[in-house]
């Protein structure tokens, strides 16, 4: 009982710090779900309970073009990214790559240059090569951004690879090509499904490189909640918030149990 006491009273100030630390990242998502259902166009003032601003929620055509939008590129993103990151872990795996360490510079590059100057950049390149601003635009962008991390979490992946197994396939007759499919794929996969993820939620939420980007007409779910701030209709993108937060704790239950059947 005394080492119980003991250990309590020396993880304590561990514990408080950690408990501040959730009720202030968790209390206002709290605040913004209840006020969701607030009967006021006065986000502060409490006068009710309602559902009017989720039916009106999904009478707005706006937000779910945006959100169509989002999601397609998202999805595309995603898969061209994750399919680069593949490609380009198994390149930088061979350390007498003459041009790796170049490489490694320009992956680096995207993840510390400032969100701004990134958009900004992107969008005189666009506008130096006469492009039109729109999805296709956006999509470069993402790619651009999204690439690095999926490059990084997938190399990750491989640094702890036993080359001794593809040592024994190689023994036992198997290709260059069976040792990628049917070894390295496979022990890649959990680093692929993370930088999957990772990338689809980085350009989900992207809004300041997809400003820049995105011209006129092509609304993604950022900016045009941004646009919806400035209008001050705070109620409906109080509603459309919650919505979003039950789908990220869904895909998040999704991703802990598929990965459960993965490694």
């Amino acid at each position: 009982m005394k080492n119980f006491a003991n250990n309590f009273l020396g993880k304590l100030p561990t514990l408080t710090v950690f408990s501040f630390a959730i009720v202030f990242l968790y209390i206002p998502i709290v605040i913004l779900v209840v006020y969701s259902f607030n009967d006021s166009r006065i986000v502060s003032t409490w006068q009710g309970f309602t559902l009017k601003y989720y039916r009106l929620l999904f009478e707005n055509r706006d937000i779910f073009l945006a959100l169509r939008n989002t999601m397609m590129i998202a999805v595309l993103s995603t898969l061209i990214s994750t399919v680069l990151g593949i490609t380009s872990a198994l390149a930088l795996e061979n350390k007498k790559f003459k041009g790796r360490k170049f490489f490694l510079v320009l992956i680096y590059l995207p993840l510390v240059m400032p969100e701004i100057l990134l958009g900004v950049s992107l969008a005189l390149f666009f506008s130096s090569l006469k492009m039109q601003m729109g999805m296709f635009t956006v999509l470069i962008a993402h790619i651009t951004f999204c690439v690095s991390f999926t490059i990084i979490v997938i190399q990750s992946r491989l640094q702890g690879f036993d080359y001794s197994l593809e040592e024994a396939a190689m023994d036992l007759g198997a290709n260059k090509y069976q040792i990628l499919t049917k070894i390295k794929l496979p022990l890649m996969l959990p680093g692929i499904l993370a930088a999957a993820l990772l990338s689809f939620t980085l350009s989900i939420d992207d809004f300041v490189i997809t400003f820049f980007t995105s011209g006129r007409g092509f609304n993604t779910l950022p900016v045009y909640v941004e646009g919806a701030i400035r209008r001050g209709t705070l109620t409906t993108i109080n509603s459309l918030s919650t919505l979003l937060i039950c789908f990220t704790i869904i895909l998040a239950i999704l991703v802990r149990r598929l990965k459960k059947y993965i490694i």
